[in-house]
Order: structure tokens, then C-alpha cells, then sequence
């Protein structure tokens, strides 16, 4: 399962997390954020945190995009990311079906 393989990796869990809070997180003044793409955060933002190159974050970041984890948007030169809430929360749910099917 792609979702389990991302979240393994504890700075991709890490980012996860982050990005449930953004504004907390990454102390972003009003200016950077984007209101076209609430909740989103530009990969510098991103990388400057983890305190990692930008290209294992990038590499990170596709990862969790392509199991479904997050979002992007691209705007001139920049991308922001944000959680795609809607497949967080259905992979919670299956998660907690499997472990409850399997208790029987």
C-alpha cells in the first residue's frame, strides 16, 4: 500500500503533520498564504523546516502526492502543498475496518 510506504518515513509522517497546521507550524505571516489554495504551503517553507536538500523534500513530497496523501498547485515558480483531507480520512476508515474485521 503506497500510504504505508510514505508514512513510513518519519519526515514524510512529520510533514503530514505539519501540514494539518500550517499557519502554526511554519509561523507564516498573512502575505504567504494562499487564499486561491487554503491550507497550503510552498516547498521552500517545507524544506527550510526539515532543514533538508530540497531535492530529498521534493522527492518526499511526490511521494505522498502520488499515494494520494497531498495535494500541489503550482503557481509562476512556486508549488504548494496541502493534505488531501478527503484521502487521509478514508484511509483512517479502512485502516480501522481491517483491524476491526481482523479482531474477529
Amino acid at each position: 500500500m503506497a500510504i504505508l510506504k510514505a508514512l513510513s518515513n518519519e519526515t514524510r509522517m512529520n510533514i503530514l503533520c505539519w501540514l494539518r497546521n500550517p499557519e502554526e507550524q511554519f509561523n507564516l505571516e498573512p502575505s504567504k498564504l494562499r487564499e486561491d489554495f487554503p491550507g497550503s504551503v510552498c516547498v521552500g517553507n517545507i524544506q527550510e523546516k526539515s532543514g533538508l536538500t530540497q531535492s530529498v523534500i521534493s522527492s518526499y513530497l511526490a511521494s505522498m502526492q502520488k499515494a494520494g496523501l497531498l495535494e500541489s498547485r503550482r503557481f509562476g515558480q512556486w508549488t504548494y502543498y496541502r493534505r488531501n483531507e478527503a484521502a487521509i480520512q478514508a484511509f483512517l476508515k479502512s485502516i480501522a475496518s481491517d483491524l476491526q474485521a481482523s479482531e474477529k
